[in-house]
């Protein structure tokens, strides 16, 4: 009996062991936040989602207060409030798209400066590296940090995942892993792929640049005509006689009523003019 009590024992404290220095299941990391992912596309990493939320916040508070200050006329300094409020999200999004464009007019130099390395016996980690120094200078910045990472690490996977999550962009997305299945497949056809890679780049560059500036009308006449009551009745704030009427519920409901169909009817043109957007892959 001792000695099964004793067993018992052993087993159970050994599984008490087991269970605290055992290592856990490995650690995911979290899906980053729409908010996030827009500020990653943007350039702004380094910015937080809480820092863009608190920016709103005081543009909508600022906005509203000056409006009231004028009109004295609570449902209008609220609609302008809201207006403010959406304007540094919108500002984050237009940065995104230039950057995006950027980028992609960038990327084809970059592969040919690739391509050129590799033919002068260059290795491909010590290729991407030398991007950091004679690289298009909007690629720079994170192809220094792949460097960096590289020589600490000396993990060409992980650095091309860290290099990924730097440029947030689309086309880098299938350059670098175009480059990762060259790098694990091996073989002579690096220069082959790279060269195909920078005709296709610029081809599909100059494509969507044409869809873009035929485009460009219907986009920049939805955001005219969204913004232009909007002005008008900003106009109208400072005559206090007139705007006061929009302090009833007949007012509010204008108002409402007029917010959402400029809402509904922006996103309607946008959905209409847009171009099929690039999605991450792997990402």
């Amino acid at each position: 009996m001792g000695v099964l009590l004793g067993l018992g024992t052993g087993v159970g404290l050994l599984l008490v062991y087991l269970a605290v220095v055992a290592p856990g299941p490995p650690h995911t990391p979290a899906r980053p936040s729409r908010l996030a992912g827009l500020l990653a596309r943007a350039g702004l990493a380094s910015t937080s989602p809480l820092s863009v939320v608190v920016a709103c916040l005081a543009a909508a508070a600022l906005a509203g207060v000056t409006v009231h200050a004028v009109s004295r006329t609570w449902p209008v300094s609220a609609a302008f409030a809201l207006l403010a409020g959406y304007l540094p999200v919108a500002f984050i999004a237009g940065r995104a798209r230039r950057r995006q464009r950027e980028l992609a007019e960038v990327w084809p130099e970059a592969v040919d400066n690739l391509a050129s390395a590799v033919r002068a016996g260059m290795s491909l980690p010590e290729a991407l590296v030398q991007l950091g120094r004679r690289g298009p200078e909007p690629l720079r910045p994170a192809f220094d940090a792949f460097a960096v990472d590289y020589q600490v690490t000396g993990r060409f996977g992980e650095s091309l995942d860290d290099l990924k999550r730097r440029l947030a962009d689309p086309v880098g997305d299938r350059v670098v892993e175009g480059l990762r299945i060259a790098r694990e497949v091996g073989g002579g056809d690096l220069g082959r792929l790279l060269r195909s890679l920078s005709v296709y780049l610029r081809e599909d560059a100059r494509t969507r640049s044409e869809l873009e500036a035929r485009q460009a009308w219907a986009v920049n006449g939805a955001r005219l005509a969204v913004a232009a009551p909007w002005f008008v009745l900003f106009l109208l704030s400072f005559q206090r006689e007139v705007i006061a009427r929009y302090a009833s519920p007949a007012g509010v409901v204008v108002l409402v009523a007029g917010g959402l169909c400029c809402l509904l009817a922006y996103r309607v043109m946008l959905r209409v003019g847009r171009l099929p957007q690039e999605r991450r892959i792997l990402s």
